[in-house]
């Protein structure tokens, strides 16, 4: 039962079931909202605030999973080799306090959510998490940040952005097509007609055909795997080939995760949870003493009770050198106000 919450409304979305007429009913109304609250500010009744540096927004149209956070964190690596001194603004999804706070290493994801905790392990850089993203980037500016990534919040406008990104999962695309709650789109799929640069995650299903020739194409690429307990050394992913094991995925797209360690040779017996999953040593705790793999999103949340069998297996955004020349390209055209 616990796992699997959340899969009857992916069928729906994703599969082949039909949304009933009261999910299609709210759809519209969302739909009218959203167009609604987008003329506001076009007509600027509701006005969208810019910041002293520029700001960069990673996000997507769908809910769940599309490979948004590894993409920020190649973002962030790009711009310390571009000289920038960027920072990460985030709402912390999923975190029990909400105050603003910046991101350390030993802070917990209870504290901070476990996103922003892995892009900051991950990439060094600093990351505060607010309630209002704003707020979080006036203090990232204070630790003298004069570049403020936004993971998410394309649809967040009251904070002005010098260049969006939408990341589009190449295999579920845009499911059926409608609008929350009916479907998993969070805006009409019009909307990426104005989005500077749009990202393929993975091989391109035949819905986003029309959009393949505009778009960067991005692969995460996991090879290794790391013990979830402790800092040992990471062995080859290819070390479990022929095996069977367990996977646990708390993440928006969990078949995602599950595909990559069958394409690496093994085998998976699956166990999927909520996004965001508070993990508890109960969830871990198996029928048998199979090695249990997880992302490194669950990793920030389990080391404390994982045992000597518990890996994940990290993953980084990956473009061919012309994508990432083009990416390159988009983010030293940024500004330099303010830095």
């Amino acid at each position: 039962m616990r796992e699997r919450r959340g899969q009857r409304m992916n069928k729906v979305w994703y599969g082949s079931g039909s949304a009933p007429l009261w999910l299609r009913v709210a759809a519209r109304l969302f739909g009218a909202l959203a167009v609604l609250r987008g003329g506001m500010y076009r007509r600027g009744l509701l006005h969208s605030r810019k910041l002293a540096v520029p700001v960069v927004v990673v996000g997507n149209l769908t809910v769940g999973g599309t490979g948004k956070t590894p993409l920020t964190a190649a973002l962030a690596m790009l711009l310390l080799r571009l000289g920038r001194r960027p920072g990460i603004a985030t709402r912390g999804h999923g975190r029990r306090s909400k105050s603003l706070r910046m991101v350390r290493p030993d802070s917990t994801w209870e504290q901070v959510g476990d996103e922003p905790l892995l892009l900051h392990r991950r990439t060094g850089v600093p990351v505060c998490v607010a309630t209002r993203r704003s707020e979080a980037a006036h203090a990232l500016m204070a630790q003298g940040c004069d570049v403020i990534l936004c993971d998410d919040g394309l649809q967040h406008m009251a904070l002005a952005r010098d260049l969006e990104i939408a990341v589009v999962d190449g295999a579920r695309g845009f499911g059926n097509g409608q609008l929350l709650p009916a479907g998993p789109l969070r805006e009409p799929v019009e909307r990426l007609a104005g989005i500077k640069l749009l990202v393929i995650n993975g091989e391109p299903c035949a819905q986003l055909a029309p959009l393949v020739a505009r778009s960067l194409k991005m692969s995460l690429r996991g090879e290794h795997v790391r013990p979830v307990q402790g800092s040992g050394p990471a062995v080859p992913l290819a070390q479990f080939a022929g095996q069977t094991v367990h996977a646990l995925a708390g993440i928006g797209n969990p078949e995602r995760f599950f595909a990559q360690l069958r394409g690496a040779g093994l085998q998976v017996i699956e166990h999927h949870f909520p996004d965001h999953h508070a993990f508890t040593a109960e969830d871990l705790r198996m029928a048998d003493a199979r090695p249990l793999l997880m992302t490194e999103k669950d990793a920030v949340k389990c080391a404390t009770f994982a045992a000597t069998n518990h890996w994940y297996v990290p993953v980084e955004a990956c473009f061919d050198a012309d994508d990432e020349q083009r990416l390159i390209k988009a983010l030293s055209a940024l500004p330099h106000r303010g830095g």
